[in-house]
């Protein structure tokens, strides 16, 4: 993949971040995320009065012999999560423009390896037509990690998707035990919102990502023009027109996009779900430092 932004620098630089995940997420024994249950690590939390079937090697005697009651000691408890990052891979998600595909594996393996740095685990999901293509399994390591990713760096983007089939008919979803995040221009119909229901109805923690173009953003095209649809095979696809731009069909776009832009945020907010919009033409390190920093997933 032509300007990939994936190289050693790129990495260095992200481990002075963390995923901050939330700590209502049960997750899997053994990793550095604090949740608000409590555990056995060493790293003390609160106390208790005993009750009835405790572990009496967990009880304070040094309170006892001061208030003579029993009180445990209670830790904090560290648990590992499971990143999964399902990428749109939509011919409008980079078949004419290399630059939004490069976005979006480099947004994809920032989150991965900020995984597996974290001692979670990750999985990719190419999301093409109907189904998630999962072809590296759970990762996890960061020589494993690394391995997918000189392959994620080739993968295509062309056809259609279908996020809400792709996302409900993934195997091994996972319950409340990490981080998915959906990667796309969200140019779709409303099968998006499914696919974030269903998501949310597995006690998961959801991040959208929006990746756009500048000419998505703010088209410049004037005059008469021949608009293709990039996701269409048929240059006499129903998609297709030919229209002549003028300042009135701009602003119709510009009102449309923002529609588009609005609906996405609206939703995820009564969903308690992350969004961010992520324009192609800022730096990749800013939008990860920036952008993400600014809804708190990483910290």
């Amino acid at each position: 993949m032509k300007g990939s932004y994936l190289n050693d620098a790129f990495f260095s630089r992200l481990e002075t971040l963390a995923l901050e995940l939330r700590p209502n997420l049960a997750g899997f024994f053994g990793g550095k995320h604090k949740v608000s249950t409590y555990g056995q690590t060493v790293e003390f939390a609160d106390y208790r009065e005993y009750q009835l079937g405790d572990d009496i090697r967990r009880i304070d005697w040094n309170l006892y012999s001061r208030f003579e009651k029993y009180f445990l000691k209670l830790f904090t408890d560290e648990r590992q999560m499971h990143t999964q990052v399902f990428i749109d891979c939509s011919a409008s998600m980079g078949k004419d423009n290399p630059e939004k595909a490069n976005y979006a594996v480099a947004m994809a393996a920032a989150l991965g390896y900020l995984s597996v740095h974290n001692m979670d685990k990750v999985s990719f999901k190419l999301v093409k037509g109907e189904k998630s293509e999962d072809p590296f399994g759970t990762i996890v390591g960061k020589r494993a990690f690394f391995d997918a990713i000189s392959s994620l760096e080739e993968v295509e983007f062309d056809g259609e998707s279908n996020m809400r089939e792709a996302v409900v008919n993934t195997p091994n979803t996972g319950s409340n035990d990490g981080l998915s995040v959906i990667i796309s221009d969200f140019f779709h119909e409303d099968d998006w919102k499914k696919a974030v229901d269903y998501l949310c109805y597995k006690k998961r923690q959801v991040l959208l990502i929006q990746v756009l173009t500048p000419d998505e953003v703010d088209p410049s095209y004037t005059g008469r023009v021949h608009l293709i649809d990039v996701e269409s095979n048929n240059m006499d696809d129903d998609r297709n027109m030919k229209i002549k731009i003028d300042r009135a069909s701009q602003l119709a776009y510009e009102h449309a996009m923002r529609d588009i832009k609005e609906e996405l945020k609206t939703f995820c907010h009564s969903r308690g779900v992350d969004y961010v919009m992520i324009c192609t033409d800022q730096p990749v390190e800013k939008a990860l430092f920036k952008e993400l920093l600014k809804v708190g997933i990483m910290a």
